[in-house]
Formats: C-alpha cells, structure tokens, sequence
C-alpha cells in the first residue's frame, strides 16, 4: 500500500471544539472580539435616524430629570449637585448596562452560540466593552461641564478614575458571566437582574453624598465602603466633582472619605476574584449551554 493509500490513526484524548481557555481565549481572538462589539453597537442603532446622538441625549435627559427633580424641587444643600449626581450616574450606567446585557448576552446570541467554536466568555465581555464604549459621550459631557465651571484636572485624581472603570469592568463582567448561564437555564433571570439593578442608585452615593452616610451611621459607614460600585462612584467624584466647588480642599474633607484609594484597590481585589469565581462557574456549566439553547 502507498503512503497515499495509508490510514493514519492519530493516539490523542478527545476534545471540544470550542476553546477551553476561558478569559485568556478571549483577549487572545480579539478580532473577533472587536467584530461582535461592532456588531452589537450597529444592532443596538440600526434604523435609528439619531444613531449614537442617542449615547448623548439619554444621559443629559436623565442629569435634566435628577437635577430639576433633586436639586430645584426638593432640593439639596450639596454643591453643584448636577456634577455629583453625573458622576455617580456614569458609573451605574456603566455597571447596569454591563450586568443587564451581559446577562442576556449568550441568550440572544444563541445562533453564534450553536453554530461557532468561540470562547463563549465572549458574549459577556463584548457586553462590557460596549457599554463602556457608550460611557465615552457621558464622560465627554462630564468633562465639558466641569471645564466651564473653571476644573483644573488632576493627575492623581485621573488616575482614581481609571481605577473605578477597572473596578466596574471586572465587576460588571464577572456577574454577567454568572447570571448569564443561569439565564440560559431559567430565563427569568435576565427579569430578576433587571430589578436588583434598579437598588443600585440608591446604594451608592450618587444622589445624597457620602458624608450624610458618615453622620447618619458613624463607626458602620466604613462598611459601606466595602461597596465596590460606591467606591467606584467616590473615586469618579474626587476626580471631577470636588474640583468644581468653591473650596475643593473643604469639600474633599468633608465628603470624602480617608484612604479611598486603599478602598479602591480592596474594591478591584475584590472584583478580581469575583471575576475569577465568575470564570469557575461559568466553566462548570459551559459544556451544558447548546443543548439548552
């Protein structure tokens, strides 16, 4: 027999076709990784007229409701309370748009989910990095405000801002890896998230500052800093609010807390090992996720 005519049996363990190496596997296929973002920002416009003009107008209609409901009809003693409830309001934004569409992300993906072998980590990481592709125009807001108000950026502060979006990243990404497999299972989860997330707003100091939390509740306020997502918004606040008082200095000690950036990177820690816990799990019951689908 020729070697053209030969059988070759090749010894080797069986394996699945999708690849196994989780997160890594993702950043690793990052063209694809960039094509599903794109698609899903073109799908979430697609026949608009406005088009991303949208990733504008919400945002300052939600900053025009907060501040004309909050700061002219109820009314709030806090300095420039439109500023620090933008703050505040870019951070959750980013954390429930993460955490709510990442949760529905293999769900209505299922088509790709069946038919390709990709990192299915995939669906909810795209998730995240297009949320935070719709965060740009509000920070773009963000910053023109402060500019008018007189702002002076700084550096250190800047760099606590990059903290928060680590922090809520990996936050955001690590839950939506959970709670994106148990909706394939239960689809009444994506409808659970959708209320946890709206508790959100009111656990974080978005519209009430962090020192009422300090007078209200003293030695337990420490606590709540234990909170990712408010450290998140505290650290967003000391980089473009404080600036734009009167007395940054005053409102720094007032408002914010002592060793926030110690606060911040125990938040990331945190963060990161829920991201790790949120990989574990999502492995355990990946295998399952086709034939549910």
């Amino acid at each position: 027999m020729t070697d053209a005519g030969r059988l070759h049996v090749v010894d080797a363990p069986l394996s699945p076709p999708a690849p196994r190496a989780g997160l890594l596997e993702v950043f690793r296929r990052r063209y694809l990784l960039r094509m599903l973002v794109k698609r899903e920002v073109s799908a979430r416009y697609q026949g608009s007229f406005l088009g991303l003009m949208w990733s504008y107008i919400n945002p300052l209609s939600q900053l025009f409701i907060y501040w004309f409901v909050m700061g002219k009809i109820v009314g709030r003693s806090t300095e420039m309370f439109a500023v620090h409830v933008f703050c505040g309001l870019i951070v959750v934004q980013f954390f429930i748009e993460t955490f709510n569409a990442g949760t529905r992300s293999i769900v209505r993906n299922r088509s790709l989910v069946q038919k390709m072998a990709m990192p299915r980590e995939m669906f909810p990481v795209a998730s995240m990095l297009v949320s935070l592709y719709h965060m740009g125009p509000q920070i773009v807001i963000l910053t023109v405000i402060c500019l008018f108000t007189g702002w002076t950026p700084d550096p250190v502060y800047l760099l606590g801002f990059l903290l928060a979006l680590a922090i809520i990243a990996a936050l955001g990404t690590s839950l939506a890896l959970v709670f994106s497999v148990a909706n394939v299972f239960m689809r009444d989860v994506s409808s659970f998230v959708s209320i946890l997330t709206n508790f959100v707003r009111f656990a974080v100091p978005m519209i009430y500052p962090y020192s009422m939390v300090d007078a209200r509740f003293g030695h337990f306020a420490q606590y709540y800093l234990f909170n990712p997502i408010a450290d998140a918004v505290l650290l967003v606040q000391q980089a473009f609010w404080v600036g734009t008082t009167d007395d940054p200095d005053a409102i720094h000690a007032a408002h914010i807390p002592d060793h926030l950036y110690a606060y911040g990177f125990l938040a990331l820690g945190i963060a990161l090992v829920m991201l790790v816990c949120g990989q574990l799990i999502f492995t355990r019951f990946e295998n399952r996720i086709p034939e549910q689908l």
